[in-house]
């Protein structure tokens, strides 16, 4: 999901027989995905791959598109050979102009920077909170209370919380 808050095009690499084969791809990835690129689909490996795209394929046309109003499909290439990259090339430029037309590109360059930016607020928080010397200071004991289940980890949550807040409220 991080991945595809971040990008304008989700394309999803792969390749048949390096164990990644549909069963085993998490299916999260597969819903993210604006297309799906199986490379090395040349020579012993050309069956196998036409295969793979067909089952790609089929559990697309199954999930909800990640992009409305675009219908991801699964394409081969031989990086090897040089083929398929012309059109995959040609897929990319379809979706841009595509979702350009409808303004949902722009719409969804809102949506990631407003990401971004909350993503950098939670962040310099999270560090912040880490660096506090009183919540340092506790962290350990907390820590070793909740793995030992004498303190629940909602209440040792809110007592590092509590003395983060605190001292910054002093601080205002």
């Amino acid at each position: 999901a991080t991945v595809r808050s971040l990008s304008d095009f989700f394309l999803l690499l792969t390749l048949t027989g390096a164990g990644d084969e549909l069963q085993n791809i998490k299916r999260g990835v597969i819903e993210n995905a604006d297309a799906i690129l199986i490379n090395k689909a040349d020579g012993d490996n050309i069956l196998p791959a036409k295969r793979l795209r067909n089952d790609f394929n089929q559990t697309l046309h199954c999930l909800t598109s990640p992009t409305p109003g675009w219908s991801p499909n699964a394409f081969l290439a031989s990086a090897l050979k040089g083929e398929g990259l012309e059109e995959l090339w040609d897929v990319i430029g379809s979706f841009q102009t595509k979702m350009r037309g409808s303004g949902f590109f722009e719409q969804r360059r809102h949506v990631q920077v407003v990401n971004w930016m909350m993503s950098m607020v939670q962040e310099q928080l999270l560090m912040r909170f880490q660096r506090h010397p009183e919540v340092m200071e506790c962290l350990p004991r907390l820590q070793a209370e909740v793995t030992a289940g004498t303190t629940p980890a909602t209440a040792a949550a809110q007592t590092l919380l509590d003395l983060y807040l605190n001292n910054q409220e002093h601080k205002s």
